[in-house]
């Protein structure tokens, strides 16, 4: 039997969680990138994004 379907927060949340890695695994490999604020901004974006959406995925499932 195949498991539910999961729904669109989740969804979005784990495609932002895995956008998130793999752009950071690309940045590692490139010491220099480090220094730019605008990456900083975009790791902070992207984190904070993740986290929203998952505390609201959480709060959907306790009701």
């Amino acid at each position: 039997m195949a498991p539910p379907p999961k729904p669109p927060t989740v969804r979005s949340c784990q495609l932002m969680a895995r956008l998130t890695l793999s752009a950071l695994g690309r940045a590692a490999e490139q010491p220099g990138v480090w220094s730019e604020p605008a990456v900083h901004r975009a790791v902070l974006i992207s984190g904070l994004s993740v986290l929203v959406s998952g505390l609201a995925q959480l709060q959907d499932d306790l009701g």
